[in-house]
């Protein structure tokens, strides 16, 4: 009988397990993620488990089409071959798993048998080559895959120099960016192929365990005005070098380099390049090579700096504003230094207006989704909801994979009290971003809320493995400690907690945003009222930012505190100071 991966959202464990329950009396192997055990490196698990998988079974519903681990777990059946695809309530699956016939389980709650179960058995005999009894046959188009695929590996950076880096992670998201353009080719994820930055690999390995048919991998060395970018493309079964090339030019080059090798590739797979893709690819933001360096660096900033630090925004709007001076119509600057004082204003309390950055950007192009962001969380910030709403709604239509779309849109929700419905943004945004310590730390916290604790758990486990490689890079990020000794508190290992927040405390008192995190671990995870209150105190005495208050009203970290007469002072005079009326 066939070894079966189950993958399914939270919300809808009760159908699954039902739905596991009868694929195992069926006499199939059924592994689901309640399988895990305490102390089991989740994500390893998990990829063990899918790569050993016979046939991958994923429940579509509402919940689970926008769930980024479902959608990665199913996108490894699909490219391998071995997803099966069911449906509940006629949920139409995301988009890249449309073209494949799915088995509708019509209105079934999990109770009895629900309906075409002899279609989602012969579905498993066929693909896992057992043959249990049934009575309906799939059809052909399940079992198809996309012909091509690739994995584009980050280009090192062969500079001398790590303060470098940026430039050849930009030139790496670029070409990832340009080849997802073409529809003929299916392209691993930028937060996929990241993970295995600085790793020795084998390109077999890897296209096998991606299921990719070819890998691309390259190095960039940048030495004042002149560029050398090398790139090979490699077959993932037989290991051959399909295509190399080696690009020695002026740095003013780099997008007439870029270009070249996104359609050297598509020319070496023989893919037919649309009108359309091949005008998408040879589209950039800026013809200028000095902004556009500026950008990129801002950029790595942005997506790797010190979040919660004011000087990473006011670094970022500085190096944007440097960009705009060589470029006034570069949209992307505009809506990163939109972004940034946003940051400014929001987070830190600054006297930052960053409307005008992102009516700019969005009045060069109309599309730009960060943008829209920003006037979704001005408007917030003017009481006006339904505004704000249309406003994250626009920018998730333009571009629902961006990483800032997701994040931006987790906490508008989250700050609205709807913490369920943030669970699949910030979900989205942490698996967007293989550092993305932060975003993740919320998964957790939502998942504590919800009380889901396996979930829970799962979610801090994470955090703690990504906290403990971003101070590996920076040892003094207080803030990134603070949020790993939440994670470590919500896991079980208090005392290691305690000992990250006594260091978060020595490392950077005047942190506002870190004392916040700090009191959160301290409140739900470890039980101390009293020095969470003693952390909170500067918190509430200094902060200038009325949305800090206002995502502190709704934080259900924070509530086993919030009856507490000292606490309810301090929100009171907090709110005195910053003018915030009550509701009425």
């Amino acid at each position: 009988m066939a070894r079966i991966f189950l993958s399914y959202a939270r919300e809808d464990a009760d159908a699954a397990k039902q739905l596991a329950q009868l694929l195992e009396r069926s006499g199939h192997e059924v592994w689901w993620d309640r399988h895990l055990h305490g102390g089991s490196q989740f994500v390893t698990e998990i990829d063990k488990a899918l790569k050993n998988a016979e046939a991958v079974v994923v429940l579509w519903t509402d919940a689970s089409a926008s769930s980024a681990w479902v959608q990665d777990e199913a996108a490894e059946g699909r490219d391998t071959g071995r997803l099966i695809p069911v449906s509940l309530n006629g949920c139409r699956p995301p988009l890249g798993f449309r073209q494949f016939h799915t088995i509708e389980l019509g209105k079934w709650s999990g109770q009895g048998e629900p309906d075409n179960l002899d279609d989602l058995l012969e579905a498993i005999g066929k693909t896992a080559g057992a043959a249990p009894a049934a009575t309906a046959a799939v059809k052909p188009e399940a079992q198809a895959a996309p012909t091509l695929s690739i994995c584009v590996l980050p280009f090192v950076n062969m500079s001398g120099d790590p303060e470098q880096e940026y430039f050849s992670d930009g030139i790496s998201e670029d070409i990832i960016t340009d080849l997802s353009n073409v529809s003929a080719l299916s392209v691993v994820a930028r937060n996929t192929s990241f993970t295995l930055k600085g790793q020795t690999i084998d390109v077999k390995e890897v296209a096998e365990r991606l299921g990719v048919t070819h890998v691309l991998e390259g190095s960039v060395r940048k030495a004042g005005d002149r560029v050398r970018i090398t790139g090979q493309l490699i077959d993932g079964t037989k290991g051959d070098h399909v295509w190399a090339a080696r690009y020695d030019r002026d740095l003013t080059d780099i997008f007439a380099i870029q270009d070249e090798i996104s359609k050297a590739i598509v020319a070496a797979l023989r893919v037919k390049l649309l009108p359309n893709e091949k005008k998408a690819i040879e589209t950039r933001g800026t013809s200028s090579v000095e902004a556009y360096n500026l950008y990129l660096m801002a950029r790595q900033q942005w997506v790797s700096g010190n979040y919660g630090d004011i000087r990473r925004d006011q670094t970022i709007v500085r190096i944007c504003q440097q960009a705009l001076s060589f470029d006034p119509s570069y949209a992307q600057a505009w809506a990163l230094m939109a972004l940034a004082q946003a940051q400014l204003r929001q987070w830190h309390g600054k006297n930052e207006n960053p409307l005008p950055a992102a009516e700019r950007a969005l009045a060069i192009n109309p599309d730009i989704a960060e943008a829209h962001c920003v006037k979704a969380h001005l408007l917030e910030e003017q009481g006006q909801m339904a505004e704000a709403d249309r406003e994250i709604d626009e920018a998730l239509r333009l571009d629902p994979d961006s990483w800032e779309v997701n994040r931006e849109a987790a906490r508008l929700i989250f700050r609205q009290g709807r913490v369920q419905d943030a669970i699949p943004y910030f979900e989205k945004a942490a698996a967007l971003m293989d550092t993305d310590w932060h975003n993740q730390s919320m998964v957790m916290s939502c998942y504590q809320a919800m009380g889901d604790k396996a979930a829970m758990v799962r979610a801090g486990k994470l955090a703690v493995e990504r906290v403990e490689k971003a101070i590996s890079r920076d040892p003094a990020n207080a803030q990134a400690i603070a949020s790993g000794a939440n994670a470590l508190a919500a896991v079980g290992d208090a005392q290691r907690a305690r000992d990250w927040i006594d260091r978060a405390l020595l490392l950077d008192p005047e942190n506002l945003l870190m004392r916040y995190n700090l009191a959160c671990a301290l409140s739900v995870h470890l039980n101390d009222k009293d020095r969470a209150l003693d952390v909170l105190q500067p918190y509430f005495e200094q902060t200038e930012s009325p949305t800090h208050i206002k995502h502190l009203g709704v934080d259900p970290d924070l509530d086993p505190i919030r009856d507490d007469p000292r606490f309810n002072t301090m929100l009171a005079a907090a709110k005195q100071r910053l003018g915030i009326s009550e509701p009425a």
